[in-house]
């Protein structure tokens, strides 16, 4: 009823409302008494029921008693005064102390609540005794025990409500962590899926795009001495398109390549190293070693995908006239091996940052594979030695890492 009690839910509304028809009823119950004893002092009996019954009605309608400790004080000091001038004239308002016990412990401070009940509790015994004209210890079981148990159930219920409320607010903090934490997976998904979404397109369609720019630039350059080699080049542009057309159509509709389907690792490879070869000024040359096991789908897709952006590398900056792809089926591992005999480069103490006008998504995307089906990749270049570039796979991927979905 006031700042420092607790808030009011439907059980506890259900029990404010109990204890309010309890003290009305024993207010009646004193007056009705009267009435039937027919004492000298019914009309006053009567008169102090009602004013008390009055007083304590008029108390939670109020808002300032609900709301402030010091005016829910006053308004029990009234009720009490109203009960102590009843209980002077009649023994039956004796019963009344049970409820007035509640409302103290409920509304009052913890010294003060205790104080005040050992004070009704007191004037209970006093006021029963001085109607008898005697006092008996039997005389303070009824308040005595009316006091303790009220103690006990108010206190029982103020611990089992900080429980309670103790509880709601671990289940908002429980539900808030995990909205957090939906929203935190939400963008790691989101920032995984961007991160293959840039392999894939580097790795197929800006691969692609970049093989169709160098048989157009051929086809441009031989166009006026021989035309019949022109058109060989732009026929080979054209399936070049074609070919991305269908990496594009299954990459949107997240399928596996398309140089896989129907066809093992191996002969994908194979046919990559001959298109290679047909297209480009190098010879590209495929080589199988060890007993072929089964792999998972995202293992095919990965060293398909290594073996196509370092032959793409190879083919647009190495300068090379021969390359070489080994696949190797290993006890525990598989592994891929491109070796070219081109210009080679400087290795970057670090990784560079990708460029979107230069590149260098290439070494970035191949180390993400490997990595992300717990393998390796290294590379071992110099200027004007080649470049070697080796990518290892578990066969049986660690659990704790995530396999890449195929495009």
């Amino acid at each position: 009823m006031n700042s420092a009690a607790p808030a009011l839910t439907p059980t506890t509304r259900s029990l404010a409302w109990c204890l309010h028809l309890l003290v009305i009823g024993l207010l009646a119950l004193a007056a009705g008494r009267a009435v039937t004893d027919g004492g000298p002092d019914t009309g006053w009996i009567i008169a102090v029921s009602t004013a008390c019954g009055l007083v304590y009605a008029v108390g939670p309608t109020l808002p300032c008693v609900r709301r402030s400790r010091r005016a829910a004080a006053l308004w029990l000091a009234v009720v009490g005064a109203c009960w102590l001038a009843l209980l002077t004239l009649s023994s039956d308002a004796v019963w009344v102390a049970f409820p007035l016990y509640f409302l103290q412990l409920h509304l009052l401070s913890r010294r003060a609540g205790p104080a005040a009940v050992v004070a009704t509790a007191a004037a209970a015994i006093a006021g029963f005794a001085a109607h008898q004209h005697s006092f008996a210890p039997a005389m303070a079981i009824g308040p005595a025990l009316g006091a303790a148990v009220a103690a006990a159930v108010v206190w029982g219920y103020q611990a089992l409500y900080r429980e309670s409320d103790h509880r709601r607010r671990l289940i908002e903090e429980l539900t808030a962590t995990r909205a957090d934490l939906a929203a935190a997976q939400h963008t790691a998904g989101v920032l995984a899926e961007r991160d293959r979404l840039a392999r894939e397109i580097h790795d197929t369609l800006a691969q692609g795009l970049s093989s169709i720019q160098l048989l157009l630039r051929a086809a441009e350059r031989v166009l006026p001495q021989a035309p019949q080699n022109a058109a060989r080049y732009v026929d080979q542009a054209r399936q070049a398109a074609a070919d991305n057309l269908a990496e594009a159509r299954r990459f949107v509709a997240a399928l596996t390549s398309p140089a896989l389907e129907g066809s093992t690792l191996a002969g994908a490879l194979d046919r990559m190293c001959k298109t290679t070869s047909a297209r480009h000024r190098i010879t590209a040359r495929f080589h199988l070693t060890g007993t072929p096991t089964p792999l998972t789908t995202a293992h095919e897709v990965a060293l398909l995908r290594i073996a196509q952006s370092a032959l793409a590398n190879t083919v647009q900056h190495a300068e090379a006239t021969a390359a070489k792809v080994t696949l190797s089926y290993r006890d525990d591992h598989v592994a891929i091996d491109i070796v070219d005999d081109g210009c080679g480069f400087e290795p970057p103490a670090h990784r560079p940052d990708p460029d979107p006008e230069t590149g260098g998504f290439g070494l970035a995307a191949m180390r993400a594979r490997a990595q992300d089906l717990g393998g390796t990749f290294t590379i071992e270049t110099a200027p004007g030695h080649g470049t070697t570039l080796a990518a290892q796979l578990p066969l049986t991927p660690p659990a704790d890492t995530k396999p890449e979905a195929c495009p």
